[in-house]
């Protein structure tokens, strides 16, 4: 939940802040005339490690690299005390379209770059008309994660009542809905208690879906009304009219009617009971992102293998949506300063190049920090062993249309509360689904007026 806050708080300055469009001096180049690298590194968690990678790229390349990272939750400040200065950063982040809106005046275009090409999907850079400015180097992704070892007991059933023989023909919702409620009729001989695991309802635990859910809808109203990107188009969305309410509705009536979970004790329900349920085989499918996997797999009688966890999109009955794909984004974009040095700007292009290219660079990424790098350099033996970061890597190499993070431009925690809240009056009853609409229409509204 944290990261998610972090993200909004993370795109609300940004939308705030406007940095001025001042050049720098030159940067000074090396003395070699090789040209030089500041990296002002935005993770204090990873910085010792950059400081390793520099260290090693200097034994190998002969090229300096200065590495500064700022203090937790001062990245922007710093980055606009920096890049002022005479010897400015030559390599910084920014937060994705919000973020390029807010230095655009500093970002280098990069779509002849090496780096650019070894992105595995394009789509996931941060551009304007022809160019490309901010290349991400760390994904995460999410769907919905389902144990194939229990689709693929199902679909042996003889008696099935649908004609598909595997859960990766599963293209739409209306396939989607007559196998889970298949499913349902067959709970018993499948030894589950639910398709889906429990729809985590209690105070602080609904991220889930009025972030990662209601973020499918809203993806496709806003990519109706601008060909920009969707965060941006949010953002600066006064108002909205949750066209695909309806479409919402589909999906959450889904896993609330085939759960392992009575409706009227899903507010009592949280997101660790509900992987729980999922790890320890008495559910079949469970909504959640790639950094689930540790929790799955550290449950204490987990039942899952590594090999049977797989993804499928988040499918709601949008029309065209046999082309979906996950929900993959990122708040972590690079950058190089187009005011430094062309020796300096070709030196930080060759760095990150060789971060994610070279054998020594990947070894770091992939076993020090930890990515899910998005780039087509890594090899089959050099992407993480978790099976969901695998997953969301695979994905990305098919033909699917990747859902932008959209629920990084929702208004404020307040209108997740009022959402929430109406939700689960809509789960016990107390309310129909036409308030939940409303309530999210107008505040909205509220929020952004």
């Amino acid at each position: 939940m944290k990261r998610f806050i972090a993200v909004l708080t993370a795109v609300t300055l940004l939308a705030c802040l406007s940095a001025c469009g001042k050049k720098t001096d030159p940067q000074n180049t090396g003395a070699d005339g090789k040209g030089s690298v500041y990296f002002l590194n935005f993770k204090p968690e990873i910085a010792d490690i950059y400081k390793e990678i520099a260290q090693k790229y200097k034994e190998e390349k002969g090229v300096d690299v200065k590495v500064v990272t700022a203090a937790s939750n001062t990245y922007e400040t710093t980055l606009k005390s920096e890049i002022a200065k005479a010897n400015a950063p030559t390599i910084f982040q920014i937060n994705g379209p919000v973020g390029y809106e807010a230095w655009k005046n500093y970002c280098l275009d990069l779509k002849d770059t090496k780096l650019y090409s070894y992105l595995t999907d394009k789509d996931l850079a941060v551009k304007n008309e022809d160019g490309v400015f901010g290349i991400p180097y760390v994904v995460e992704g999410y769907g919905i994660i389902y144990n194939n070892a229990i689709m693929e007991k199902y679909f042996a059933l003889p008696d099935k009542a649908v004609n598909i023989s595997k859960a990766e023909e599963i293209n739409n919702f209306a396939t989607l809905k007559q196998v889970v409620e298949d499913m349902t009729k067959h709970k018993s001989q499948l030894g589950i208690d639910g398709v889906f695991a429990a729809t985590s309802m209690g105070t602080g635990e609904q991220w889930r879906w009025t972030t990662h859910l209601a973020s499918v809808p809203m993806y496709y109203e806003m990519k109706e009304q601008s060909d920009s990107s969707t965060i941006v188009t949010a953002l600066n969305a006064k108002t909205v009219d949750f066209t695909y309410a309806d479409k919402f509705k589909n999906i959450f009536d889904l896993y609330t009617n085939n759960s392992t979970t009575d409706k009227g004790l899903l507010s009592g329900k949280s997101v660790e009971n509900s992987m729980a349920e999922f790890a320890l085989g008495k559910a079949a499918m469970v909504q959640n992102g790639n950094w689930a996997w540790e929790q799955i797999a550290e449950v204490n009688g987990n039942k899952v293998k590594s090999e049977d966890v797989k993804y499928m999109p988040i499918y709601t009955g949008i029309d065209g949506e046999e082309k979906q794909g996950l929900c993959i984004g990122t708040e972590n974009y690079l950058s190089i300063n187009k005011n430094a040095s062309e020796a300096d700007q070709k030196a930080s292009i060759a760095f990150l190049e060789w971060l994610f290219s070279s054998e020594t660079g990947k070894k770091y990424v992939t076993e020090r920090l930890d990515f899910i790098a998005p780039f087509n350099t890594f090899g089959e033996d050099e992407r993480p062993d978790d099976p969901l970061a695998r997953e969301i890597l695979s994905w990305m190499e098919r033909d699917a249309d990747t859902l932008e993070w959209t629920f990084n431009s929702f208004p404020s925690q307040q209108f997740k509360d009022d959402f929430s809240n109406a939700m689960l009056e809509y789960v016990q009853g107390t309310k129909d689904w036409a308030h939940v609409k409303k309530t999210v229409t107008d505040s909205w509204k509220s929020e952004r007026s």
